[in-house]
C-alpha cells in the first residue's frame, strides 16, 4: 500500500522494499549453479577426503522407511517422499513453505565407490551417508628405488 509522501519519511520507502523482495525472490529462486542459491529438496551437503565422501541430508518429517539411497555409475541418488501434513477440513493456509510429495536428488562423485560398504544413518531429521573410496581408487604413494 503506498503513502502520501509526507508521512513516511521517504518517498521511495515503498520502491525500497519492493527491491528487497524482488532481491529475495531471487536469491531464493533454484538456479543451476551460483554459490548460496537454493538447488532443491532435500538440502544436502557433500564433502570429501582421501578415502570417503560424506553426504548430509536435512529431511525432517521423513521416515527413514520412505527414503531410497542408491549408488550406479559413479553417481549417488537419494530419493524419497514426505507426506504432508494433515489439516483440520476448515483451515486454510496462511503461509506454506514447507515442501512435501517425492524427491530425487543426484549426485555425480569426483571417485569411484566401494558400494559394498556404503553406510547410512538417519538422526533427529538429517541422512548421513558415507561413501568410502573404492580401494583400486585411492591414490597410491610411489616408492622411488634407487640403484
Amino acid at each position: 500500500m503506498l503513502t502520501p509522501f509526507g508521512r513516511a519519511g521517504s518517498p521511495f520507502r515503498e520502491l525500497e522494499q519492493l527491491r528487497r523482495e524482488m532481491n529475495r525472490l531471487f536469491t531464493e529462486f533454484p538456479t543451476s549453479g551460483g554459490l548460496g542459491a537454493a538447488q532443491g529438496f532435500p538440502a544436502m551437503n557433500v564433502w570429501m577426503s582421501q578415502d570417503s565422501a560424506i553426504v548430509t541430508a536435512e529431511l525432517p518429517g521423513c521416515n527413514p522407511d520412505d527414503i531410497e539411497i542408491s549408488v550406479a555409475e559413479g553417481a549417488l541418488t537419494v530419493k524419497g517422499t514426505r507426506i504432508d501434513e494433515a489439516l483440520p477440513e476448515e483451515a486454510l493456509y496462511h503461509r506454506r513453505e514447507r515442501r512435501s510429495g517425492s524427491f530425487s536428488r543426484t549426485f555425480t562423485l569426483p571417485f569411484e565407490i566401494d558400494a559394498d560398504n556404503v553406510e547410512a544413518n538417519f538422526e533427529r531429521g538429517v541422512l548421513n551417508i558415507t561413501l568410502p573410496r573404492a580401494e583400486h581408487d585411492k591414490p597410491r604413494k610411489i616408492t622411488i628405488k634407487a640403484e
